[in-house]
């Protein structure tokens, strides 16, 4: 610890290997607010930084959802900090479902519980999109598949598994499910086996073909936009898809209309990141999905200008009115060590939807935008650290790097 409380107070960034926390941290940190980096991992990148005022160990979430909601009441309960970010997916849960119990610490910018589960249910989200006029994929339950005859994705039903969608899971119980599985024509999966995989009932959705990949960004004051930003996604954490590790802010009116549409209907509160494509054959933004939280790409939008971090610090100061909602456009950022895992990918993964792209082409294509637009999230001068552990977290991780070390300590 290097100070005791800010200039402004303290805020909690809790984050597991979270990109955009290291954002939070030097966005906030840079500001006069006094930043707490709290997380179960002793290694995280964001607790490198030279900006990082303060580390706190707490429980990790997956293993025991109320001892992670406790830990983080416990540091909200300090005199110093005045807010909470959300990061991870378990935190806009935790705000929401027990608002009462942190608002007699700190001020959060979350929305309602109601709302937050319409999200969270993506039959219920496809619902409210239908209802908006929201254009989104047939999405229904794998219970109601009957005939395998078109492309299909089947994926996590929620944005995060507890007992208030699953019966059978306990208070203390959660678990994010990310996988995702391409279904081609003809092709039946095992309905059991997906289910015990996922551990709930997932849905199906149409397989849209798009040409690009795109995030709306928003910051909701009851049914108003404080601030909004937009990026199109080069790269995600897999060729198949995934978060983005490169993306180059854009300005698209009809992107704009209908994220706006979409939580102008849902009367939104607080922070939004909705992922589009724009189908290649119609040219209409499709709806994804929505994370109530900051996302992976957020140092792009931070470096275009898009201080998100420092919009929620203000929305949740009370501060709303000094919000500045502007950002440059055509502005890439790649995280790098997330290049990597793409590269990764084109040479472990497998879909029957989407072809694998060269290995020689990826290679020229990431060296290529990092010579073109040589911005990357957590690449500073000024602050190495944060780079190395993303790198070494990266590695250690991929079982080819472990097979590769014990072949070398053999020798």
């Amino acid at each position: 610890m290097t100070r005791t409380g800010g200039e402004q107070g303290s805020i909690l960034i809790p984050t597991g290997f979270d990109p955009g926390s290291y954002s939070c941290v030097r966005s906030l940190a840079r500001r006069g607010v006094h930043t707490i980096v709290a997380s179960e991992f002793e290694n995280v990148p964001a607790s490198a930084s030279r900006f990082c005022d303060e580390t706190i160990r707490i429980p990790p979430p997956d293993d025991d959802l109320l001892a992670y909601r406790d830990a983080l009441l416990g540091i909200a309960a300090r005199r110093d900090v005045r807010t909470i970010v959300p990061l991870r997916p378990h935190d806009p849960y935790l705000f929401s479902k027990y608002h009462e119990e942190f608002e007699r610490y700190v001020s959060l910018v979350t929305p309602p519980f109601e709302t937050l589960t319409t999200v969270h249910d993506r039959l219920h989200l496809a619902e409210a999109a239908e209802h908006a006029g929201v254009p989104v994929p047939e999405t229904r339950s794998l219970d109601d598949i009957e005939v395998w005859d078109a492309e299909l994705i089947v994926k996590s039903r929620y944005n995060i598994l507890t007992d208030e969608y699953v019966e059978s899971f306990a208070p203390s119980e959660s678990k994010v499910v990310k996988h995702v599985k391409h279904v081609s024509p003809g092709e039946e999966p095992d309905r059991d086996a997906i289910c015990e995989e996922m551990g709930h009932v997932p849905i199906v959705q149409e397989y849209v073909r798009s040409s690009d990949e795109y995030v709306f960004g928003a910051l909701y004051d009851h049914g108003e936009p404080l601030g909004t930003f937009q990026h199109r996604q080069i790269r995600g954490n897999s060729y198949t898809g995934g978060g983005g590790v490169y993306r180059e802010s854009v300005s698209i009116p009809a992107l704009e209309a209908v994220g706006r549409t979409l939580l102008d209907s849902l009367d939104w509160h607080g922070l939004a990141c909705i992922e589009y494509m724009k189908d290649a054959n119609t040219g209409e933004f499709v709806l994804t999905e929505i994370n109530p939280r900051l996302w992976q790409s957020l140092p792009c939008a931070v470096r275009t200008g898009a201080d998100f971090p420092y919009y929620y610090w203000q929305q949740a100061m009370g501060l709303s009115e000094l919000i500045e909602p502007t950002y440059r456009v055509g502005v890439g950022s790649h995280l790098l060590y997330g290049e990597l895992g793409y590269l990764l990918s084109v040479l472990r993964e497998d879909s029957s939807l989407v072809e694998r792209p060269s290995l020689p082409a990826t290679i020229r294509e990431i060296l290529s935008s990092c010579y073109e637009m040589p911005y990357f999230d957590t690449v500073r001068i000024d602050d190495p650290q944060p780079f190395f552990r993303g790198v070494r977290h990266v590695l250690t991780k991929n079982r080819w790097y472990g097979r590769r070390v014990r072949q070398t300590q053999r020798r």
